[in-house]
């Protein structure tokens, strides 16, 4: 039980995921069979339906947004600050995080990069937001070829050829299906870092104490 225990907000939030994934894949063959039947087409299995575009081009437009978001808090946390917030590094403070991993080449239980050092190390340094950039891009390419897909059958249902992929990335739908998920990525996670200031949560590691004062931040 002690793994489990151990491991239990990742079980807990990918469980999570694989429920609503389920949910959005079986709503969204009603929502598609219903415009369908709308323009006097016969319905499509589930099967049919994860064949298409529609599917997978909302599910890798969220996932963008999402590791959009991460990448660019870990990254604008490096440098930039807000006073009171626990999410934030405190100003011309030295954190944990700033040691130099060459000094710890020889610590117990650090990972083999930091042991090997070197140009392995220095890659190591960054390797989260290097991650959450790789899993931005791979997400964004999953959401222009499932939004690629959906607007050619958009397209040819209307009795217009089949466009290209030059004009799905030109196409203002494209960036309105990115737009409207970044946006509210980059203002949930403002909220977050302003709201963790003066409101708390006992027992979360995301707030500070609740006794804390509004601008202190341990």
């Amino acid at each position: 039980m002690s793994w489990w225990r151990d491991r239990s907000l990742t079980l807990v939030l990918l469980a999570l995921f694989a429920v609503c994934t389920a949910g959005q894949a079986v709503s969204g063959w009603f929502e598609y069979n219903g415009e369908r039947e709308a323009h006097g087409q016969s319905p499509s299995t589930l099967p049919g339906y994860l064949a298409t575009g529609h599917p997978w081009a909302a599910l890798f437009e969220n996932w963008e947004s999402e590791f959009l978001q991460m990448a660019a808090f870990v990254l604008l946390t490096t440098r930039l600050v807000q006073k009171g917030s626990p999410e934030s590094r405190r100003r011309s403070v030295r954190e944990a995080v700033d040691a130099d991993p060459r000094d710890h080449q020889h610590t117990p239980g650090a990972p083999w990069p930091v042991r090997r050092g070197g140009f392995v190390a220095r890659i190591y340094a960054h390797s989260l937001s290097l991650a959450l950039l790789l899993l931005f891009a791979a997400s964004w390419v999953g959401h222009v070829l499932g939004g690629l897909a959906a607007f050619r059958a958009d397209a040819v249902s209307h009795g217009q050829p089949a466009p290209a992929l030059g004009a799905y990335l030109a196409s203002p739908r494209l960036w309105f299906e990115s737009l409207q998920n970044w946006q509210s990525e980059f203002l949930s996670i403002a909220t977050m870092v302003w709201l963790s200031v003066y409101l708390r949560e006992r027992g979360s590691p995301e707030s500070k104490p609740v006794h804390a004062a509004h601008d202190e931040h341990d």
